[in-house]
């Protein structure tokens, strides 16, 4: 299945699955293609290592079981961002490979967790594929969508899954706000710079 078909699979499942219709929408700008003439070839490496110098916050981005699962889902997200205030819309990407996404994309709501700066062994947690990612982990449930709300971040972000777009080898997830808050107000949060958290 090629990009533009798992974004639109994943808008079908979730309309099928009674999610709530999108805004309605703007008119698209004009908007061309680049050419595979006009593509300078960019190093992966290089690449990774250019973006790396931008520090960036660490969220974990949870769902609720959905579809029979027994346990939640869950995953150490850096690509996380606000999007719009009116509505209130939230972003985050994630790799089309990703074995965390369907279930998210089942369960059709989300809770972004803005780790705080204590919180690095929460999100080696989970970054890693196979284990059990919630064991040890202290949550309740966010009050709109059920997903897993964990304990000592400094906010959190309870959202349904607005729209999904294609993005190279990754997706990009819009997310309609439900509720939101924060913890410790005082509380620095977790970031993460050149290969390491800060």
């Amino acid at each position: 299945m090629g990009h533009a078909g798992a974004a639109a699979a994943a808008v079908r499942y979730l309309r099928s699955a009674g999610a709530p219709a999108a805004v309605e929408a703007l008119p698209r700008p004009e908007l061309r293609c680049v050419g595979e003439d006009e593509r300078a070839p960019v190093d992966p490496a290089e690449f990774r290592r250019v973006l790396g110098t931008f520090a960036t916050g660490v969220t974990v981005i949870t769902a609720p079981p959905a579809d029979g699962a027994s346990s939640p889902a869950g995953f150490a997200c850096q690509s996380f961002s606000s999007l719009s205030l009116d509505p209130p819309l939230v972003a985050f990407m994630v790799g089309r490979a990703s074995a965390t996404w369907p279930r998210i994309a089942r369960a059709g709501v989300f809770c972004v967790n803005v780790l705080a700066a204590h919180q690095g062994e929460v999100c080696r947690g989970f970054a890693v594929s196979g284990a059990d990612k919630f064991a040890g982990v202290a949550y309740d449930a966010a009050p709109v969508s059920g997903s897993p709300r964990l304990a000592g971040t400094v906010a959190w972000i309870d959202c349904t899954v607005h729209a999904v777009h294609t993005g190279g080898d990754h997706l990009i997830v819009v997310g309609r706000v439900d509720a939101l808050g924060t913890g410790d107000r005082d509380g620095a949060p977790l970031l993460f710079h050149r290969g390491r958290f800060l």
